[in-house]
């Protein structure tokens, strides 16, 4: 499964701050939670979404609710919180594992369907919302890895264009599969 989360955020006096310590401390406790397999942090290039995206491979809904999660990572933002703004949370059903985004690739994620991915040439991986918020319901994935000009690219509304914030990180132990149903 596939957890999201999205979010701006306002101050940009501490945002520099906020980010270090998202990518340095939140990150790195959210991989050792029993049931997180990969984490990685990514930044929108393009308005229409909220700024910040979190990618996350988790085995189960019940790993957001334990209390392993709450200690190490869930609800670990008062210092930030009045600053977050456009924050999302969703829980996707997916066959993959969250993709591996490496310095000069680019993420691209749609809520319109495949094929504006499939006319850039990509293959995109399905998700489906099956907890949280649930919205969008469905999203398209795929990695650009082909150097381009990413600022000559017009995309589709609805195509956002992400780039890694930091490598992924892996935990040592593979996903387990569980239907969400």
């Amino acid at each position: 499964m596939i957890y999201t989360v999205e979010c701006s955020f306002a101050d940009p006096i501490s945002e520099a701050e906020w980010n270090d310590f998202y990518s340095l401390e939140k990150l790195p406790a959210l991989i050792s939670v029993r049931g997180f397999h990969t984490s990685q942090r990514f930044k929108a290039l393009r308005e229409g979404c909220p700024v910040y995206l979190a990618l996350h491979t988790i085995d189960h809904h019940d790993v957001l609710l334990s209390d392993e999660y709450r200690r190490k990572g869930g609800g670990n933002f008062a210092r930030w919180q009045q600053h977050i703004t456009d924050w999302h949370r969703n829980l996707y059903e997916t066959s993959a594992t969250a993709p591996a985004v490496r310095s000069g690739e680019y993420l691209l994620l749609s809520a319109r369907g495949p094929d504006p991915l499939v006319a850039m040439g990509l293959s995109p991986s399905i998700l489906h919302a099956v907890a949280l918020e649930k919205f969008p319901e469905w999203r398209w994935m795929a990695v650009l890895s082909d150097p381009v000009d990413i600022d000559g690219i017009a995309l589709p509304e609805g195509l956002h264009l992400y780039a890694p914030m930091t490598a992924q990180l892996r935990s040592g132990s593979e996903p387990a599969i569980v239907s969400a149903s």
